[in-house]
């Protein structure tokens, strides 16, 4: 099978789409990569709507899309835009058509570019399983492309863009009974649609392969370019985009790592962040997450070119086939190891740094579902006992030093590695790089049961680098476990949140990696205060890292959708009022959409769903089935957590005493 899906996996290239114009905004080519989002004020609200899209231009924004759920608000369209131009702003309008193409039709008419989802434009969702024969398929796709035909010919009559945008969560029942619920599927779902565009000659085309698991997102997208390629179809601009993300840290984290490790590929031409918040606090993760690759090429280290295919399908998820040393790697999950070799001294309550909290009313530390399973220390070994499960790395020389106690584990680099001095019988940590990874190396690696690669890098293009030296190690059949580090400098949290979640993140949606650690080196002295607060938030990071990749669930996860004006509840307040009752329950994933469009389709992969479907009124479900359909909104929260009670998934939260620091 062809695996190639992008212009480089070792050198920074972006690829290459068609151009695509979009109201004076071109998309596509050498063009910048475009910042976008949409509105959540009502359509009929001409005036909001308005205030709010000046809002989103002046926080960067290049292209605001406005839902058009009925004829009535396509129609509402034209007023908007006449009072925008008005006031002097030209941003291109994107209306987001679902179920409805006479409004699809109207919009086209009136904006620059037109979103149609494949699942639900005229195709259906209803949740049933149906046998199709290959006649049968063919008749309901043929029937489809002439629904669809008549937008086609109005956008290319009237100059107008559309964007193709396939998502997971409302793939139809016809899809899914072919292709499954699967990155095909999406792909296949988009490709019908694409096809007829181009039988008509209209080529002002953008695509998206929009999913709440990035696992499948980023296999959806790579997929896409690919299938493109081989059919002999155009080039075509992506739009790149996590759906419902989430809320705060989490959201931004979770899309990083879907859209970082495309962009880090060089795929992507727009990128909309998906956040539970006010649209205009998306466009800047979105510009945060473009910015890094300025310059990126100049910037980039020359990596090793791959001599043959790459040794993994960037198409579906496998992870790397490793032996058990201590509790990396085999089946265990991938651990979280803390840097404290920074801090001027360490104290019991500091381990809550690295999330093991110390009650000294019960002289006892807490266990924590985000309690790292390693801690480094550096030169200097802890001075007491650590808590039961959390282990200590060390220096190689204060390992010796310390008396080469068996719960130290000593971290050496290569060159002492290869010289064969006194180890520890079961873990040692070995700390490495690409351009370290020659043959005699790996020949040692390759019979040695109890090393862990500490995997580093100081290329700016780092995760290709990284994974480049896993393909190095899978191409001579080394299998020891591999942590990946990542240092950064001093730069806003938020920064490091997005370029460790895409850096890390991209590895482990492939597979690849073991653990993680967020390393200090860079970072300049501080006093003791600010390291625990910032070491803290490492932690956190690497866990909802982690998370995000869907490698390793320590916490509740909250699909939740941006507001838009289809939205029929404050989705802010709701996502809060639930986290706060439900944020104790390890990994239970809970959906929260604001209506049906994003409701049982959108959450696809949820546990338990929140869905607005009337004023006021809620519909709970388990997984894709709805079990309650009008739960009065007040009360709704309260169901929803009785039916986890009746599946047993439900625990009360515990809430064990812990000292302010310093009292």
């Amino acid at each position: 099978m062809n695996k190639t899906y992008c212009p480089s996996l070792t050198e920074y290239k972006r690829r290459v789409a068609r151009v695509v114009n979009i109201g004076g905004v071109p998309m596509g080519g050498d063009y910048p990569i475009r910042v976008q989002s949409m509105t959540t004020v009502d359509t009929m609200d001409t005036q909001g709507s308005v205030e709010q899209t000046l809002r989103m231009v002046a926080a960067g924004c290049e292209y605001v899309r406005i839902t058009a759920p009925s004829v009535k608000e396509a129609q509402n369209l034209l007023a908007i835009k006449k009072e925008l131009r008005a006031r002097g702003c030209n941003v291109p309008l994107i209306a987001d058509i679902h179920f409805t193409p006479n409004a699809a039709e109207l919009a086209a008419r009136i904006i620059e570019k037109v979103r149609v989802n494949p699942g639900n434009y005229a195709d259906k969702k209803k949740f049933e399983e149906i046998e199709y024969t290959d006649a049968s398929y063919a008749a309901e796709v043929e029937r489809i492309r002439e629904r669809f035909r008549p937008l086609v010919k109005i956008c290319k009559e009237y100059g107008t863009a559309m964007r193709i945008g396939t998502n997971h969560g409302s793939l139809s029942d016809r899809i899914l009974s072919r292709y499954g619920d699967t990155p095909l599927g999406m792909v296949e779902s988009a490709l019908e649609f694409l096809r007829l565009c181009e039988e008509e000659n209209y080529y002002d085309v953008v695509l998206s392969m929009k999913a709440s698991n990035t696992q499948v997102m980023v296999q959806a997208y790579r997929l896409l370019v690919q299938k493109l390629d081989v059919e002999g179809l155009q080039p075509y601009p992506l739009h790149l985009g996590v759906t419902e993300a989430g809320e705060a840290e989490d959201g931004r984290i979770k899309s990083a790592v879907g859209i970082g490790t495309l962009l880090e590929d060089g795929l992507g031409d727009t990128v909309r962040v998906s956040l539970t918040e006010a649209p205009e606090a998306e466009a800047p993760v979105a510009r945060m997450l473009i910015d890094r690759y300025t310059g990126r090429a100049a910037l980039a280290q020359p990596i090793k070119p791959l001599a043959g295919p790459a040794p993994i399908n960037p198409f579906q998820y496998h992870r790397r086939t490793t032996h058990e040393v201590a509790n990396f790697g085999g089946l265990n999950v991938p651990r979280v190891v803390v840097s404290l070799a920074s801090l001027p001294q360490l104290e019991y309550a500091d381990l809550r740094a690295a999330g093991h909290l110390y009650s000294a009313f019960l002289d006892k530390f807490q266990m924590s579902d985000q309690g790292a399973d390693y801690i480094y220390t550096g030169e200097r070994p802890v001075p007491f006992m650590l808590p039961n499960g959390l282990k200590e790395v060390l220096n190689y020389t204060a390992w010796v030093d310390a008396g080469q106690r068996l719960h130290h584990y000593p971290l050496m680099t290569a060159d002492r590695y290869t010289d064969n001095p006194p180890r520890h019988p079961k873990l040692n940590f070995l700390y490495t790089s690409l351009d370290a990874l020659d043959q005699n190396l790996l020949l040692h690696l390759r019979h040695d049961p109890t090393v862990v690669l500490v995997l580093a890098t100081t290329n700016a293009h780092a995760m290709p680098e990284m994974r480049r030296a896993f393909f190095e190690l899978l191409n001579n059949q080394v299998t020891c476990p591999v942590l990946l580090v990542r240092d950064y400098p001093d730069q806003p949290l938020e920064q490091t949140q997005l370029d460790a979640a895409t850096d890390l993140g991209g590895l482990l949606i492939d597979g690849l990696g073991d653990g993680v650690v967020l390393g200090t080196e860079l970072l300049a002295p501080r006093p003791q205060a600010e390291w625990l607060e910032l070491l803290s938030s490492y932690n956190q990071l690497s866990f909802g890292i982690l998370q995000a990749a869907r490698t390793r669930m320590s916490k509740t996860e909250y699909i939740s959708c941006p507001s838009c004006g289809r939205t029929l509840f404050d989705l802010q307040e709701t996502t809060a009022m639930i986290r706060q009752r439900t944020d104790h329950l390890k990994g239970i994933k809970i959906g929260i959409m604001g209506c049906i469009v994003n409701g049982p389709g959108e959450m696809a992969d949820a546990d338990y769903g929140y869905v607005g479907v009337g004023k006021g009124k809620i519909a709970l479900y388990r997984g894709q089935e709805v079990i309650k359909k009008a739960v009065p909104e007040a009360n709704a929260v309260d169901e929803l957590i009785e039916l986890m009670r009746e599946d047993g998934k439900w625990i009360e939260k515990e809430v064990v005493p812990v000292e302010p620091v310093g009292v």
